[in-house]
């Protein structure tokens, strides 16, 4: 199954997780004069016992929307406090004395959303007030050239930064929601945008390097680390690439004998270098192609450990998922079309995640696995809570987040606090015994500013768990879900 109805569709399955105590009431989103404020849940008991259940953990990685864009109305969870079946936040216009809008429902199945470099995080988020979004959008770079992958085009041809999609849009998400782990305190690591968020994902750091195999040489960049560029991850360094020569995840693998692979759709990617653009030209991306969603080849650590070949097209995950030969730690990264990284469809997203998480599910590997699936970044769109501050890199906005896994707790939210950061504290948990990616005790010190997985404000994944119960069957979802999707008019 899988990869047929996308032409080269491939899986991508790291789902984020997050827990915390059963869900309190809803917390009410701000009002257009009130500002926003970082809600934070009480400490979570958490028990490891029974982890070791789990052998293989997936990382399932889309693209661009925000928790409030796919969660705002989701009953339990943190989102739009609601009146006459309104949301009463208003967001300033961005218009000298015009009005606020209210958030509203989008039925549209393709978005445009907005800029998301790291000064729209910082307009966006506007101290803690979250009322930027409409002002941003305004100051937008844009040029409106028809392709597949101009975000500044979409169905409706007007801003939607504000529009939101019910559970009757993206049925499949809620149903995971609902069946498994929803955590709605899952916050991008880094206040920015797509590389930055895929470099932290797989080392806790964004950095610009001077010198290969020079951990020392590599200082703090938010934004701009340096962008693949090269075709061929086997090429010698050449002037102008990237050096990411600081310690990431898979050096600690490699050196455990943990297994892991890196899979990646055939297709295109549509973020630019520029991100604050609303405009830019597709890029080729697969297997054997280093982009802003697969930066693992040009980690020097990679190289130097063999481990090129654990970066493989998504056909491979299918495989080893129908054939019980997973590894140990798997992230899949979509292609443009299928991401839901504007201007990509929302259907085809959640088709593309419905046919990766099946695959688990009805594969023999079902009873020892854990999804974590997240989004990247907030792609523009609107979101109340207000990140916290933990470092100069983030928080960034929050995103959708699951745990899926036949021992995640049903119908659970989970409030902690975290960032993507979880994910790697909870391999390593699991496969490392604690070590985590710190310059004291890895071997290779580099200046990051901090040990990511240490910090009080990322919880714990295993609070959505409970190993006591027997593991649940799976719940395979149909790939093509009835919504109330809207496709584009002919010609937009």
């Amino acid at each position: 199954m899988g990869l047929r109805w996308f032409g080269a569709v491939a899986a991508v399955v790291l789902l984020a997780g997050c827990s915390s105590g059963s869900s309190p009431t809803p917390q009410a989103s701000p009002g257009s004069s009130t500002a926003p404020k970082t809600t934070a849940a009480a400490p979570v008991a958490v028990s490891h016992a029974g982890m070791n259940k789990i052998k293989h953990v997936i990382v399932v990685m889309e693209e661009n929307r925000s928790f409030d864009e796919f969660f705002g109305t989701y009953p339990g969870a943190d989102g739009f406090t609601m009146a006459n079946g309104q949301p009463t936040v208003c967001v300033p216009s961005g218009d000298q004395g015009a009005a606020c809008v209210h958030p509203y429902v989008d039925h549209n199945d393709v978005n445009a959303g907005g800029p998301h470099a790291q000064v729209n995080a910082t307009a966006d988020i506007d101290g803690g007030k979250m009322d930027g979004f409409l002002s941003v959008l305004k100051k937008a770079k844009s040029g409106c050239v028809v392709t597949a992958t101009n975000p500044d085009c979409n169905g409706t041809g007007k801003p939607d930064v504000l529009g939101y999609h019910p559970q009757s849009d993206i049925p499949n998400i809620w149903s995971y929601a609902q069946n498994y782990v929803l955590q709605d305190k899952m916050f991008e690591p880094n206040a920015s945008w797509s590389l930055p968020q895929h470099l932290f994902m797989v080392s806790e750091w964004s950095a610009k390097c001077t010198a290969h195999d020079v951990p020392a040489s590599c200082t703090n960049a938010l934004q701009n680390p340096g962008t693949p560029k090269d075709p061929d991850p086997l090429a010698p360094p050449r002037a102008g690439d990237p050096i990411y020569a600081w310690t990431d995840l898979t050096y600690l693998l490699h050196k455990s004998g943990v297994s892991w692979g890196y899979y990646v759709v055939a297709g295109t990617e549509p973020d630019c270098e520029d991100d604050a653009a609303l405009t830019c030209a597709p890029v080729h991306q697969n297997a054997r192609t280093p982009g802003i969603w697969n930066p693992l080849p040009y980690f020097d650590t990679v190289k130097a450990d063999g481990q090129l070949g654990n970066i493989q097209s998504a056909d491979k995950y299918f495989a080893a998922a129908k054939n019980g030969t997973l590894p140990a730690v798997s992230w899949v990264t979509p292609s443009g079309p299928v991401s839901m990284h504007p201007p990509a469809s929302v259907s085809a997203g959640q088709s593309f995640l419905t046919s990766v998480i099946n695959a688990a599910m009805t594969g023999p590997d079902w009873n020892s696995t854990a999804i974590l699936l997240a989004w990247d970044d907030w792609g523009g769109f609107y979101d109340h809570v207000a990140p916290p501050t933990v470092d100069e890199n983030g928080f960034g906005l929050r995103v959708p987040a699951m745990v899926i896994s036949p021992y995640a707790k049903k119908g659970y939210i989970d409030h902690q606090t975290m960032s993507f950061d979880a994910y790697d504290k909870f391999i390593e948990d699991l496969f490392l015994g604690g070590q985590r990616i710190d310059p004291a005790t890895d071997g290779r010190p580099d200046p990051r500013p901090d040990v990511r997985e240490k910090l009080p404000q990322v919880g714990d994944l295993a609070a959505d768990f409970d190993f006591t119960q027997p593991p649940r069957p799976p719940t395979p979802l149909p790939v093509h879900p009835t919504t109330t999707l809207v496709p584009p008019a002919a010609g937009h």
